[in-house]
């Protein structure tokens, strides 16, 4: 796994991503909450082709801004860029886009874990 790593998510904004059906306002427009979930599987995929079998990552921080609605019907996309890596914890730039441009970006973390030991920990089993 190097720096540079890069994946970029796509998704339409239907009325199941709205502030408005998610609860996080109450206006038709791309939730919050959606973004960064977007974000967030940009970087996720970033990496998965340089994770070891049985490995996964979790998400622990997620610093954005969300500078501009989108509404129903645009097409967005997250670019995220690995950034740094320091052992486990991998850190990434994000960036949300519609056609006009940015509507998000700021930095999210996250952590390669065992996919078998993590959901043991979840799950109270050792």
């Amino acid at each position: 796994m190097e720096r540079g790593a890069s994946f970029t998510a796509t998704m339409r904004v239907v009325p199941e991503v709205t502030a408005e059906y998610i609860g996080s306002g109450d206006l038709a427009v791309l939730a919050t909450p959606a973004m960064c979930a977007l974000m967030e599987n940009a970087a996720m995929m970033a990496v998965v082709p340089h994770l070891e079998s049985g490995q996964t990552t979790v998400g622990t921080a997620l610093n954005i801004e969300h500078s501009r609605a989108m509404k129903v019907g645009g097409v967005v996309t997250a670019t995220a860029v690995l950034t740094e890596i320091n052992g486990r914890e991998l850190k990434f730039n994000v960036a949300a886009r519609d056609t006009v441009g940015i509507i998000g970006e700021g930095t999210h973390t996250r952590f390669i874990v065992s996919r078998e030991k993590f959901m043991n920990k979840v799950n109270g089993s050792n």
